[in-house]
């Protein structure tokens, strides 16, 4: 017998689809005025006639942002760093968790404490430096993902998502002779797929946002990332008048500050933006799975 819905369920229903809705459009309105700046001619910006949909239609600030050899230079630094990062944090992040999963590690509580005490303190910013420095790695690539190589929260998700899969898969593999190594990269990792997307997603969008270890320890640049090169763009902003070397002057009279940040906004968002719906089916599961032991 089908189970009719009473009035409370569909109101609670239609509240739910209501508020969700209201929701989504709220976070989704400032993008959509960020797209409409950067495509909005300078007068429409600063009368302030631009909201969401753009006025007086124009590209010149994209030219303006994309032109710059030096931007595809901070691009490309920007995806090597966020790859590479993303990939060997992965690596290790497991390879760390897989241990501190196992109840007969000798010592696991005192590992397993010192890891957490690493998240409340830390050796400070000039110790932090000096320890760089004299690892030779300032003005390199590598210094952007390798001292945030292994993250404490990361890895205890992983951790405990271990912990829930079942003991009889390790002990069946074990009566056939598999190593260690070979437990955790045949079998462990192939069935851990959502909570590893999950965690490479965290990994990515932190590796490709950050802009404060490369303004710390680079200085040349050709090694700059794109989110200090941005940053750069934006302190610049506006004097964009007086860069006529790097666009006309017909252009430049058609390009806002404000236009010009917008731009840039939009040029860092995106790419990660694309990475999400690839990740998304196991975003949610992976969290939950990774959530339910403490």
């Amino acid at each position: 017998m089908r189970h009719k819905t009473s009035f409370a369920d569909k109101l609670f229903v239609f509240s739910n689809y209501t508020f969700f809705v209201l929701l989504g459009i709220l976070t989704i309105f400032p993008f959509l005025n960020l797209l409409a700046k950067s495509l909005s001619s300078e007068a429409a910006v600063i009368s302030g006639q631009v909201h969401i949909i753009p006025v007086d239609l124009q590209f010149g600030t994209y030219k303006y942002v994309l032109q710059d050899r030096m931007f595809a230079n901070a691009f490309k630094n920007s995806v090597i760093v966020t790859v590479c990062g993303t990939a060997l944090s992965l690596f290790m992040t497991s390879l760390t968790a897989y241990p501190l999963s196992k109840p007969r590690l000798r010592g696991r509580k005192f590992f397993i404490l010192i890891f957490v005490f690493t998240m409340l303190f830390s050796g400070g910013l000039i110790p932090t430096y000096l320890l760089i420095r004299n690892l030779h790695l300032i003005n390199t690539l590598p210094v952007l993902f390798l001292p945030a190589m292994v993250s404490v929260f990361n890895m205890l998700v992983i951790k405990n998502y271990f912990e829930g899969l079942p003991d009889a898969l390790e002990e069946s593999a074990k009566m056939d002779g598999a190593s260690n190594f070979r437990i955790l990269f045949q079998i462990f990792l192939p069935l851990s797929l959502p909570v590893l997307a999950t965690i490479a997603l965290f990994y990515a969008v932190a590796f490709w946002n950050d802009y404060f270890m490369s303004m710390i320890y680079i200085n040349s640049p050709e090694l700059k990332p794109l989110q200090l090169y941005l940053k750069e763009l934006l302190a610049s902003a506006n004097n964009v008048f007086l860069q006529l070397d790097k666009i006309d002057v017909d252009r430049a009279m058609n390009v806002s500050p404000q236009a010009i940040q917008a731009a840039s906004i939009m040029v860092a968002t995106v790419p990660i933006l694309l990475v999400y719906p690839f990740l998304q089916k196991y975003f949610v599961k992976g969290v939950l799975l990774g959530s339910v032991k403490g």
